[in-house]
């Protein structure tokens, strides 16, 4: 039971593991205006289609994948032999006491829980990997948001993401991309190492 218990954690981890870059590849949901006039000065942007859609961020989400990929591959291959074990004590338990049963359980769970355990701070790494490739990303766009911003002759930059409709025209994200894009094509990084307490 305590092995079903840590497989299904540790499979719901793995799951996650997948889920992450994929969720950073997919952009925001173009809108589409409901008209109206242009309001002058007015401009929209939205900074996870900069993220997503510049070179550097597509990049950086190919990057993530890959880490993501290699640290799965890593706790499956933890997960293997203890699975072994659990499939070669199953077979076994009926000819082993109760005494004999708990104590090989018990270490089984440990071994399980030492999986999980790297698993989880596997996750916490891709994490703050992923934070901190972002957070490059929005420094090295923010100085191309505002030359661009001047460049457009806004006054006010709203959120693309949070206009419930209306006049889309003065949407800058295009041009911030394709300044971005001349400015950083690509990010190089590694997967961050956490101690192991956090």
């Amino acid at each position: 039971m305590i092995f079903r218990t840590h497989s299904l954690i540790l499979s719901s981890f793995l799951a996650a593991l997948t889920v992450l870059p994929v969720q950073a590849q997919t952009p925001a949901a173009p809108q589409t205006g409901l008209g109206g006039p242009v309001i002058a000065g007015v401009c929209l942007m939205s900074r996870e289609a900069v993220l997503v859609n510049s070179k550097a961020g597509v990049a950086a989400t190919a990057r993530l994948q890959q880490l993501t990929t290699e640290a799965q591959t890593e706790i499956v291959n933890l997960r293997k032999p203890v699975e072994t074990e659990a499939e070669a004590l199953r077979k076994e338990q009926a000819k082993l006491s109760t005494e004999q049963l708990s104590t090989r359980q018990k270490a089984l769970g440990q071994k399980l829980q030492t999986v999980q355990l790297q698993a989880e701070h596997r996750g916490r790494e891709i994490e703050a990997t992923r934070q901190k490739v972002l957070d490059k990303i929005s420094t090295e766009a923010q100085p191309v948001i505002a030359s661009v911003y001047k460049a457009k002759g806004c006054g006010l930059l709203v959120d693309r993401n949070s206009v419930l409709g209306g006049n889309l025209t003065n949407d800058i994200t295009a041009s911030v991309v394709a300044a971005l894009d001349t400015k950083l094509s690509t990010v190089t990084f590694n997967r961050e190492v956490l101690p192991v307490s956090q």
